[in-house]
């Protein structure tokens, strides 16, 4: 059986300052010992410098929440890849729906910016997930293997590339996918990435679950048998409710 590390990311999308900065400080402080999961932040990108340096030399690791294709060029407003990496940070967030919906993002983009962010050395935390009006047509699964098709590179590795099922309906809402519906999605994502990249690498690859992830339901997502963690939202903007969330992954 494949053993993969879990994995708890936040993403604090387009909150927070300099003031925000003590929350990475409080969670370095509480999260002192190496244990089998990962802790990663991703605030803005104006914080990703003095982020990388408040978590140095702890088991936290920082994150963007997004980046270009290309490596560098005339494109205002953006930031690449070696960018990211070149302010301390080793992860970023690419197709996240929000994106997706709102910046016109396609699978083919993703792939295109989960490559840019593997050549800077970074690993990718791919985003995909299905609406509410696509999950009341009974086009979840279909939806998911379109996205995993046209999102996940070739060359993916459970090193460089970890998916994060977010369902549209969920993200920010309050409403939580149920145990039943986490499974069936997780379990098809697994069986699909086995099918295309072969048992090893199928299998190391984590998936977390994204979705109004909170303290009070985080133990019993973590209890689904492919659910290797979760990307936090809302809940990851305070030490004192993102704790309680990476207390319930470690200790599942």
């Amino acid at each position: 059986m494949t053993m993969r590390r879990k994995m708890a990311a936040g993403n604090w999308k387009m909150n927070g300052n300099s003031a925000a900065l003590s929350v990475i400080s409080e969670l370095v402080a509480t999260h002192t010992a190496k244990t089998d999961t990962d802790i990663v932040i991703c605030p803005p990108a104006p914080l990703l410098f003095r982020g990388s340096e408040s978590a140095s030399a702890s088991p936290l690791a920082i994150g963007a929440q997004n980046c270009h294709s290309a490596a560098s060029g005339a494109y205002t407003g953006d930031i690449s890849a070696p960018m990211i990496a070149d302010t301390g940070a080793t992860h970023v967030i690419v197709g996240h729906s929000e994106r997706r919906d709102a910046c016109g993002e396609t699978d083919s983009d993703v792939r295109a910016k989960t490559i840019a962010a593997w050549d800077a050395g970074l690993t990718a935390i791919l985003c995909i997930g299905e609406s509410a009006k696509d999950r009341d047509a009974g086009k979840t699964l279909d939806i998911i293997a379109a996205q995993l098709s046209g999102s996940v590179p070739d060359h993916a590795t459970g090193d460089k590339l970890v998916v994060a099922y977010e369902p549209i309906w969920a993200i920010g809402t309050g409403a939580v996918a149920t145990t039943q519906q986490i499974n069936e999605v997780h379990d098809f994502i697994r069986k699909r990435l086995v099918q295309r990249l072969g048992d090893d690498v199928g299998n190391a690859i984590r998936l977390l679950y994204g979705g109004s992830v909170k303290p009070a339901n985080a133990a019993e997502i973590f209890k689904c048998d492919n659910v290797d963690g979760a990307l936090v939202g809302g809940a990851s903007l305070k030490a004192e409710d993102f704790t309680p969330i990476i207390q319930a992954l470690v200790a599942s």
